[in-house]
């Protein structure tokens, strides 16, 4: 019988959140601080890097942080050292940062931004699990946790190639799950219009009225995202892989 007390507790687990100094990957680190583990930290500014340090250690979390881009090879490989240096494990990566500098038509998208937007939001989560496979998982098994978006699953204007960028993450989830069972379990969340400084632009203008055509009636805060990926995290869902949650408010409904 699950004892829920311990189902959705990570204790003496140690895991990497990319992107995790604000929004829902901060909500995520906090939340799985909490559940027990150990949090290492990937993310660019080294202030933010510092206030999130701070934050975490107040929850009582062995934490430890490391400044670089997700999509820079040379930052993922020094990431994943770090942390299996520092916290001596890493059982669990999430996939959560991610870039949208094109705001508009797919079809008008500069090759530049659309350069940008798969290296970030796909090649780099790739890499992160290559590295975290090779140098822990493949010997001592884990959960990744890739963090896609409802633009993934169904097409929305403004904002086409973050969205096909997502389509190929929750594929590529599937992908992984098959290649890295039984040792690793691969999940993706798929998380509607929250409210975070990256998708302001997209709600700002009329936040009620969008919140009144989901189902649920309001738009998404970071942490209805942290619950979903706890359980994903945790051994309350051992027996799922290849996933995608839909964490939207119901709003693919519509």
């Amino acid at each position: 019988m699950i004892d829920p007390a311990k189902a959705f507790r990570l204790d003496g687990k140690a895991a990497l959140v990319t992107g995790a100094t604000r929004g829902i990957g901060r909500a995520i680190a906090e939340a799985y601080a909490a559940a027990g583990a150990s949090v290492c930290v990937l993310a660019r500014k080294q202030h933010e890097l510092e206030e999130t340090e701070a934050k975490l250690r107040e929850i009582g979390a062995d934490v430890t942080v490391y400044a670089g881009s997700a999509g820079d090879p040379d930052a993922i490989e020094g990431a994943i050292g770090h942390c299996i240096e520092r916290l001596g494990r890493l059982d669990i990566l999430v996939n959560n940062a991610a870039t949208n500098p094109a705001f508009g038509p797919m079809i008008e998208t500069e090759p530049r931004a659309v350069a940008k937007v798969l290296d970030v939001n796909l090649v780099g989560p790739l890499l992160l699990c290559q590295r975290a496979w090779s140098a822990w998982m493949e010997e001592n098994g884990g959960v990744i946790v890739n963090i896609a978006s409802s633009g993934g699953i169904h097409a929305s204007p403004f904002i086409g190639i973050y969205n096909v960028s997502k389509a190929a993450l929750i594929h590529m989830t599937k992908q992984l799950a098959l290649e890295l069972g039984p040792k690793v379990r691969v999940n993706a969340l798929a998380p509607g219009l929250v409210k975070t400084d990256m998708s302001r632009v997209l709600y700002e203008s009329g936040e009620d009225a969008i919140a009144g055509r989901h189902p649920s009636r309001r738009l998404g805060v970071p942490d209805d995202i942290a619950g979903a990926a706890l359980f994903l995290a945790s051994d309350a869902s051992s027996w799922m892989t290849g996933e995608t949650i839909a964490v939207d408010g119901g709003i693919l409904l519509i």
